[in-house]
């Protein structure tokens, strides 16, 4: 056996030693809360996550609503679940500090961490949003409870919103863009309108936009086609994407902006992969 691989087994060797002599954690055996807290905090700090898990979660259990350590406690269970790999019940932990003691100094940082954790379960734009909804309605509700209070806090629940947006807003432009690809134009049209109407700030809804004059100019909608460029043309002031979709098209006499219009369906239409 080469030496190199003598040196790696024996260190495999020593670190399952050293595990197995490392004292089992037991939560029932602590005399009082105070101790069960100071354990657990000590396994936290050496990064025992699951010991520290046990043990922060027993104590958000036994603890009465006024014990000045039931707060930390909620907090530290969040942190170990969330370094142990684990975002759904680290979000649980943290909304549950914020919603007993949402007047407490660490719920809006709960509110964040709990925003976060369902954030990142959302692993991908194109699968279901459901996480991806959870967290903006936590990340609103962080900045409508804590704008005020906690500024910093409230500024990161906005960045994140925006990445939100961006997701939900490329979702449904993959809708959109398969009934634009098979030429379900009324369909893609309702579909790229509503990108417009609900994601504003986010690239798809210019994506949306030039779609939406792609779309007008196929199927002879030349009053449609006037508007969206009109609107492009303001929003986005030289763009070259902008100018070569809308070459041509004359601004309408009346330049009042005019609501996106919506009475076109496409009912019966092919329904999308999900």
């Amino acid at each position: 056996m080469p030496s190199q691989t003598r040196r790696l087994v024996a260190a495999l060797v020593l670190l399952v030693a050293a595990a197995a002599c490392r004292p089992a954690f037991v939560v029932t055996k602590f005399p009082t809360n105070e101790a069960l807290y100071k354990a657990s905090l000590s396994e936290f700090r050496k990064e025992h996550w699951d010991n520290a898990v046990s043990g922060f979660d027993k104590l958000t259990l036994d603890l009465g609503v006024r014990d000045s350590l039931l707060v930390p406690s909620y907090w530290y269970l969040g942190v170990a679940h969330q370094r142990a790999g684990d975002d759904l019940l680290a979000a649980q932990a943290f909304s549950r500090l914020t919603e007993s003691f949402p007047d407490d100094s660490l719920a809006p940082a709960a509110a964040l961490r709990a925003g976060e954790a369902y954030q990142r379960m959302w692993k991908d734009p194109t699968l279901d949003e459901t996480y991806g909804e959870t967290a903006l309605q936590t990340y609103t509700m962080l900045i409508q409870l804590y704008a005020q209070t906690d500024s910093a806090v409230a500024d990161s629940a906005r960045q994140k919103i925006a990445t939100l947006n961006e997701w939900f807003a490329q979702k449904e432009y993959e809708t959109a863009f398969f009934y634009f690809r098979n030429k379900a134009w009324d369909s893609s049209i309702l579909y790229f309108k509503d990108i417009v109407a609900k994601w504003p700030e986010t690239k798809h809804a210019r994506l949306s936009m030039l779609r939406l004059a792609e779309a007008y100019r196929t199927i002879h909608y030349s009053e449609d086609l006037g508007d969206i460029c009109r609107q492009m043309r303001s929003l986005y002031p030289g763009d070259k994407d902008v100018a070569r979709d809308c070459r041509g098209v004359k601004a309408p006499a009346d330049t009042t902006a005019a609501p996106p219009d919506t009475s076109r369906g496409g009912a019966g239409q092919a329904v999308p992969p999900r």
